[in-house]
Formats: C-alpha cells, sequence, structure tokens
C-alpha cells in the first residue's frame, strides 16, 4: 500500500514505494487508478474496462493481448484495448500503467480514497475511437509532435482521459512558471525523474477559517501528487538532471484538444461534438 500524505489545501501526495511481493502498487483517484510496476522478469496481468495507458520510460517490456505478443522500449507510451493484457517488464523500469477502470483492483486496497468531490466532472463515454483498437499503439516519446514553441510537453489521449509527458534537463526557469487551477477536474503528477517542487495555494474564500497557507512540497521520483479542483498549482523541477513526469486527467482535456496540442486525438470521435465535425 503507498504512503499517503494528505495535504492542507485538499491535495494528496503519494509515495509509491514498498510494493507488493510481485513487484506492484497502486494509488486511486477519483477517476483513475496508477500502477507502479518495477518487478523485472515476472509475468504480470493486467484487466482495465476502458483503454490501458502504459508508460515506459526505460528500459523493455513485453505485452499479450490474446493471441499476440508485442515489445516496446523505452522511452514510450502504449495505449492497450479494453481487456485483459498479459505484461512482463524484462528490463529497466517502471512500468506504469494508467487507466479509468481497473476491475481487477476495485476489491484491493488501491490507498487513500476520500469522499466523492462533486467538483469533479464525470468520465462518461464522450469519445469513442474512430477505429476500434485489437493491436496495442507504441509510441515512443520522440515520435510525439510537441505543440509549438512548447519542447518541453507531449500530449497523448485516450478515449476516457488524457496525459501531459513532461521532459526537461536541468531545473525549471523559476521565472517562467504557469500557476493555475481547473474548475472541474483533478489533477495526477506523476514523478519519474528528477527532483520537484510543488507549489500549492488555496484560494481564499469568504470564510476566514478556511484560508489556508501556500504549500511548497518537495517531491522525488515515485511520487503521485493528487491536485483537487480550484487548487492553484505549478509544479517546479529542480537540480541539474533530466525531469520526467506525468499529468494525469480524466476526462480528456477538451482544451487541449481545440487547441490541436494532442498528438492523437485525429484518433477519436468526440461525442459531445455538436459541430458536426
Amino acid at each position: 500500500m503507498p504512503r499517503i500524505n494528505p495535504l492542507p489545501s485538499g491535495s494528496v501526495l503519494y509515495s509509491l514505494e514498498g510494493p507488493d511481493d510481485q513487484g506492484r502498487i497502486a494509488a486511486k483517484a477519483q477517476n483513475f487508478v496508477v500502477e507502479w510496476i518495477d518487478s523485472v522478469a515476472r509475468p504480470l496481468a493486467a484487466e482495465s474496462g476502458d483503454e490501458l495507458l502504459l508508460i515506459l520510460p526505460r528500459g523493455a517490456a513485453e505485452v499479450g493481448i490474446g493471441e499476440r505478443s508485442y515489445a516496446f522500449e523505452g522511452p514510450a507510451a502504449a495505449i492497450a484495448p479494453p481487456g485483459k493484457i498479459d505484461l512482463t517488464l524484462t528490463c529497466g523500469g517502471p512500468l506504469i500503467l494508467v487507466a479509468t477502470d481497473r476491475p481487477d483492483l476495485r476489491q484491493a486496497s488501491a490507498g487513500f480514497n476520500p469522499e466523492n468531490d462533486p467538483r469533479i466532472a464525470p468520465i462518461g463515454h464522450a469519445f469513442e475511437r474512430q477505429q476500434p483498437l485489437a493491436d496495442l499503439l507504441v509510441a515512443p516519446f520522440d515520435s510525439i509532435a510537441n505543440p509549438a514553441g512548447n519542447p518541453r510537453i507531449r500530449f497523448l489521449q485516450t478515449a476516457t482521459m488524457s496525459v501531459n509527458i513532461v521532459r526537461y534537463d536541468g531545473p525549471r526557469d523559476s521565472t517562467s512558471l504557469s500557476p493555475h487551477a481547473h474548475t472541474d477536474l483533478q489533477q495526477g503528477t506523476l514523478a519519474l525523474a528528477g527532483r520537484y517542487v510543488h507549489h500549492l495555494r488555496t484560494p481564499w474564500g469568504k470564510d476566514v477559517a478556511n484560508w489556508r497557507e501556500d504549500e511548497h512540497i518537495e517531491a522525488g521520483p515515485g511520487t503521485l501528487l493528487l491536485i483537487p479542483p480550484e487548487v492553484i498549482h505549478t509544479t517546479q523541477g529542480v537540480g541539474e538532471e533530466p525531469h520526467l513526469l506525468i499529468d494525469i486527467f480524466a476526462p480528456p482535456r477538451r482544451d487541449f484538444i481545440a487547441k490541436g496540442w494532442v498528438a492523437n486525438s485525429s484518433e477519436y470521435r468526440d461525442l459531445e461534438d455538436q459541430s458536426g465535425r
């Protein structure tokens, strides 16, 4: 079970250390589950009711879907169709699984599970693939197009969530941070490489008893920060080493899709789009 640190802002910091005897550990957000696998050469299985996103920052893995087997090397992301898969981390790692429905984990203790936050938009079934997915789709990080003018970030989506893959070397420029808040999304920020400070600010309301001091949370690889709606936040990489983190959102970020930032958005149909496209 992950170590859990609830914060005054309502955010939660997981430490994904101490995997079980199979080398896996999971943490639960309101709309998604993140599983961390670091056991090499151990055959494992996973099941997802929706598309399953795999993140492999380094090393190699094998994935079995039905009678077919796929090998892929990091740094890469991959999307598996709904259903059961077999998987083996063959070297390196960790291997990260992110999904909005993990029936194989429903009865397991997946960590901190607070009361439902009504501000967080439900996932629904707003997106579907243009063509059904039967195979594993592998996207090496370097093959994913960057938005113009922002070489640090790459964006992908599945039918039920979207992720920002953030990579850069050395410290982030402290004069170019991006504090912002979400009105109806819970953000998950998973650190895979490098050291960070998460800056969190809780907006003042009418009741002074609910005011909170700003938080500056140090975090390293193997941590997952869950940020609730309305909390102003930005993450600053510190130190000279390479940095890699994954921001997770469910449902997918329509604002990023509308801007043309999500590299694979053309593979999906937005069922709530009334424009006729």
